[in-house]
């Protein structure tokens, strides 16, 4: 199944999401697309008109460009999603986590495709990140048993 992760760069989650068997959605994959494609000049700075017009399905005009551009390049992934995970409460140096705005629509486009969501919290010591991977593995299990039926 493909998993979407929050914060979308967050390599923690990725590999988690990816050992236990799954296809994580992510920003890197999708920035990969970006940089390898040869008809942008300076890969990831440029934006095209379509990542525009992919930007305004997810945000209004009056919304700060930052949240559309952010929202153009995960919303296509938040669509493909068969679940997700996020990760709240972590700090500024996990993933991207600055804009709160861009996370709040992330969060509202999750609830509004109605699939399976497991949050968690980010982990402050060793044994809050042992309890945080066996919730992603029992979440993505639970998965796996949803798909077989």
């Amino acid at each position: 199944m493909k998993v979407f992760i929050d914060p979308p760069n967050s390599l923690i989650l990725f590999d988690l999401i990816e050992r236990f068997g799954h296809e994580p959605l992510s920003t890197m994959a999708a920035l990969q697309e970006r940089v390898d494609n040869i008809e942008i000049d300076m890969p990831p700075m440029n934006v095209t008109l379509d990542d525009v017009i992919k930007g305004l399905k997810y945000a209004g005009i009056e919304v700060p460009s930052g949240i559309r551009g952010r929202l153009a390049v995960w919303g296509p992934l938040i669509e493909e999603a068969d679940a997700a995970v996020v990760m709240e409460g972590a700090p500024f140096s996990f993933g991207c986590v600055g804009c709160e705005r861009s996370n709040l629509m992330v969060k509202y486009l999750l609830q509004r495709r109605n699939i399976p969501v497991l949050y968690v919290t980010y982990p402050e010591d060793e044994e809050q990140g042992k309890l945080v991977v066996a919730k992603v593995k029992e979440f993505l299990q639970g998965l796996d048993k949803k798909e077989a039926n």
